[in-house]
């Protein structure tokens, strides 16, 4: 089976991270399904997207044993296509989302989530930074001091805080998330098509400010810091399971 899988279902476009046995985490076969799933344009019948995960976690983050051949570029590939889909995209986080994770359900236009899952950055846990892209989605989404909070922190916060901060769109309990989702899927089928394409145009539109500011200088240091001897030991200790020794070079 395909680590990531989808399909057109009548009005309804169903994608599936299908790698459960690694947390549904990144490698770049997974990004390159996820960007074809949402490259191809809807088809007259669509109406809306909706992104799952198989197994008990929605998406670890980026795989870290791949992570050093990727780069930052393929999972901001990704994350754009779902963004501009030209269709609502929902998220049905039945897990933790946790760093490119979190980034994958939060570049969605709606978030349904269990409260048994938590969404978090831990980069920092591990010596790695996000890109200006990535970063820029969660002031976006959560405002400078929540974004602070959680970038410097590095802990997961559960859905029902990122709910009550406007973050999320809702957060119900588990046995109430597929009905729920099944619930707002046929809410975004019965609206409007044109009117679901106008308004995603006009919302990417007015949040594309902070794309003109400079920022060359800030790349730079960002790559400096994913190539540190600090982000070498972060992920070695990550994968081992033992703490980090980070020496701040």
């Amino acid at each position: 089976m395909a680590k990531v899988e989808w399909q057109i279902d009548g009005a309804v476009r169903r994608v599936v991270l299908n790698r459960p046995e690694k947390r549904n985490a990144l490698d770049a076969e997974m990004l390159e399904l996820l960007a074809a799933a949402f490259s191809e344009p809807p088809r007259p019948e669509e109406r809306a997207a909706v992104i799952r995960a198989a197994g008990p976690v929605f998406c670890a983050g980026l795989d870290l044993r791949a992570r050093s051949e990727m780069g930052a570029s393929p999972i901001e590939r990704m994350l754009h296509k779902v963004e501009t889909y030209p269709l609502p995209v929902l998220a049905v986080v039945q897990g933790d989302a946790i760093a490119g994770g979190n980034e994958l359900a939060l570049h969605c236009d709606l978030v349904l989530a269990s409260t048994a899952a938590r969404f978090g950055m831990s980069l920092a846990q591990i010596g790695l930074v996000p890109s200006w892209f990535l970063a820029k989605k969660l002031l976006e989404v959560a405002g400078p001091a929540t974004t602070r909070k959680i970038l410097f922190l590095g802990d997961p916060l559960p859905a029902s805080r990122l709910y009550e901060l406007g973050i999320i769109a809702e957060a119900v309990e588990p046995e109430r998330l597929e009905a729920r989702a099944a619930e707002l899927l046929a809410r975004l089928v019965a609206n409007a098509p044109l009117s679901l394409k106008a308004m995603k145009q006009l919302l990417l539109r007015e949040m594309l400010f902070r794309d003109g500011i400079a920022h060359e200088d800030v790349d730079r240091l960002l790559a400096d810091v994913r190539q540190s001897a600090d982000a070498k030991e972060g992920m070695a200790a990550r994968l081992e399971k033992r703490p980090a020794r980070f020496e701040g070079r």
